[in-house]
Order: C-alpha cells, then sequence, then structure tokens
C-alpha cells in the first residue's frame, strides 16, 4: 500500500528500493543522492517513498544529502550547532526548534539576493565587506541567544521534576524573561533588517 497524498500529481515521485536504489518515476530512470541534491537547487519539487511500504520517507533522504555534502567538506553546520541541536532531541521544547529553524532560514534566503549582489561587489572593491561580516557575526550570535535562551527553561522543568525547590517569585519571573528576551530578539532582527537597507542604499548610491 502507498501513502501517496493528493498533491503527488504537482511533484516528482522518488521511489527507493531495498536495494537503496533511487528509482525516478517521472523519467523512468535510477538517480542518485547528487541528482536528488541538484533537483533541490534548482527548486524542483519531489517526494521520496519506501518502494516497499510506500512510506514518506523524503526527510531521511534529505538529511543523508546534507550528511554526503558534509562528507565532501561543503560544510555548513557549525560544530556548536550541530551539539545544540542534538541536544534538543527528546526536550521538552523539541517542538519549538523546527519553526525557529524554519522562519530563520525563511528570513535568511529572503535577503539571499541582496546578499549575493554584495559578495559580486566584493570583487570590483565596491563591497563593505566589513560592515557584511559584522552583520554576519551579528546573525550568528542572534542563533546562539536564541538557543541558550531555550536552555534555563527546559532546567528548571527538569528541577522541578527532580523535586528542587525553586527560588522565591522564580514561577512569577520566568514568563517576564521569556517576554523581554523575545522583545530583544525582534529588537535585534529589526536592526538586521536595518543594516541590509542601509547597505544596499549605500551601493545603489555609488
Amino acid at each position: 500500500m502507498t501513502n501517496k497524498k493528493s498533491d503527488d500529481q504537482d511533484r516528482i515521485v522518488i521511489k527507493k528500493y531495498a536495494n537503496r536504489r533511487l528509482y525516478n518515476t517521472a523519467t523512468s530512470s535510477y538517480v542518485t543522492l547528487d541528482h536528488l541534491s541538484q533537483m533541490v537547487k534548482e527548486n524542483t519539487d519531489f517526494v521520496v517513498y519506501d518502494a516497499k511500504t510506500g512510506d514518506d520517507i523524503t526527510r531521511p533522504v534529505l538529511t543523508q544529502i546534507i550528511v554526503e555534502e558534509e562528507s565532501k567538506g561543503q560544510n555548513l553546520l557549525p560544530i556548536n550547532f550541530l551539539r545544540q541541536l542534538i541536544g534538543f532531541y527528546g526536550d521538552s521544547l523539541q517542538g519549538l526548534v523546527p519553526g525557529y529553524l524554519e522562519q530563520s532560514m525563511q528570513s535568511f534566503a529572503h535577503n539571499q539576493e541582496q546578499m549575493r549582489e554584495y559578495m559580486q561587489g566584493t570583487m570590483s572593491g565596491i563591497f563593505p565587506f566589513g560592515q557584511f561580516e559584522e552583520m554576519n557575526k551579528q546573525n550568528m550570535a542572534l542563533f546562539e541567544q536564541t538557543m541558550k535562551m531555550f536552555s534555563p527553561f527546559a532546567k528548571e522543568g527538569e528541577n522541578g521534576a527532580a523535586g528542587n525547590t525553586p527560588h522565591a517569585g522564580a514561577s512569577a519571573a520566568s514568563p517576564a524573561k521569556a517576554d523581554a528576551s523575545l522583545d530583544e530578539l525582534k529588537s535585534q532582527l529589526e536592526a538586521m533588517q536595518a543594516q541590509l537597507n542601509t547597505l544596499a542604499n549605500s551601493k545603489t548610491d555609488k
């Protein structure tokens, strides 16, 4: 039985067989992970099914592509990020992480064309590289700050479950801390967007 969805007619269906071979039903040919990687880069939508069970295995296959790329030296995932990400598996706040990561990548993708223009400008000496480097550092610091922000709440929950007595007023302070941290993150995101706009305007003026 195949667990295909009704919208599969708009996507290319890839079948994975027991011998780990991948079959593209649209081209009636076997493909490799490199082919699927290229399809992703070309914004070609596809879904991968286990040929025997019919289960949707798109997520693990995409994860496998990332592992393959990382093993080739195409390192996009910092060690600290990987450690933090692994730490959230099984955590009470695990459900919040996917949404945050997706939103962060969408925000980055929204500005990627501007960033490409800036990088191309570097070759002609137009691009203010120092400002871009500083903005990149702020972006990474913002992400790490957010990841660390989740941890104290998880630890407080563990301490409570263990029977530790919380500090007086701690339960009331935690929501306030969360609101303050979120407000600070919002302010930093707005500041980064303002930097992008400033860089874009300065490049246009030149």
